[in-house]
């Protein structure tokens, strides 16, 4: 598994601000660092890549994403992601930026949280004409010799930026992120599991911290899910379990605590039930996976 820490440090465009823009892959990277890119590596920063026209191929947790005309992949910190070399022709835009960065900009977006469990979003006719204007734009800002490179300037179209591609998103999922919505109450319990993963919250303690009733929240984040809280809530710590797995193996009693289970036992059952194998066998395919 390769690691991205300072990685965005090496590739960055811009001396005070944590970003990088490409556009065709006009600015050419390492070769250390496409070897890393090629590979499944995990994230440490965000990460956006966007078909004008062509075609794309990524891996975002395992899960293979292919790309089209006017859709884009967005990548999390954590996340294990794996890029794929592009077609001659193809156009596309890739952006990178840190959490330092997103703190600079006027507000969240919702978007970044991925409530809905996808890493894809497919834009309209018109908003493709504007998402594709955003991108190169802030490529322009970022390359054009001369320009003068004023970190406002550029942040605010990344804003412009990040806010079509929340809207696009959740224009996609059929649901639009409101004030006090059911839908920014699941972002919310999102937020909270994310923010505290690894202390076995209690789903009593999450619906008070959001002011909910525990059957509330059980009815939103079923309607937005399909799980209870605590399947949700088990389900995300699975995945953490895969993720770290293919970090690095680690014995099952270390890796259980790390998630705060106190209970190996338990957590090796739930690992089984989760992904239909123990924490042996799916070590053992990652070996196999790796030495073809």
């Amino acid at each position: 598994m390769q690691e991205t820490t300072g990685l965005l440090d090496q590739i960055r465009h811009h001396d005070k601000l944590a970003l990088a823009v490409n556009e065709n892959c006009a600015i050419p990277l390492p070769d250390d660092v496409l070897k890393t890119l090629f590979s499944p590596h995990k994230l440490s920063f965000y990460y956006l890549m966007y078909v004008h026209q062509g075609s794309a191929s990524f891996k975002a947790d395992m899960e293979e994403i292919r790309l089209t005309d006017g859709q884009l992949v967005f990548g999390l910190p954590n996340q294990i992601f794996t890029n794929m070399p592009f077609g001659a022709g193809d156009q596309h835009y890739a952006v990178s930026f840190d959490e330092q960065t997103l703190a600079l900009l006027p507000h969240a977006y919702a978007f970044l949280v991925n409530p809905f469990a996808s890493n894809t979003i497919t834009f309209d006719s018109d908003a493709r004409e504007r998402v594709q204007v955003l991108f190169s734009t802030l490529f322009k800002l970022l390359h054009t010799p001369g320009k003068q490179r004023n970190a406002e300037i550029i942040l605010a179209h990344l804003h412009t930026l990040l806010t079509e591609i929340n809207s696009a998103y959740f224009q996609q999922g059929g649901a639009e992120m409101l004030p006090n919505s059911k839908l920014s109450k699941y972002v919310a319990f999102k937020v909270a599991v994310e923010t505290h993963l690894t202390e076995q919250q209690d789903v009593h303690s999450i619906a008070a911290k959001l002011a909910m009733t525990t059957g509330n929240l059980y009815g939103i984040v079923k309607e937005f899910s399909g799980f209870s809280p605590k399947e949700w809530i088990t389900h995300r710590l699975m995945q953490e379990a895969r993720r770290k797995l293919h970090y690095a193996p680690v014995p099952v009693k270390e890796l259980a605590y790390e998630l705060g289970f106190n209970d190996p036992d338990y957590f090796s059952r739930l690992f089984k039930k989760s992904t239909g194998k123990s924490v042996s066998a799916f070590l053992e395919d990652l070996r196999d996976l790796s030495s073809n």
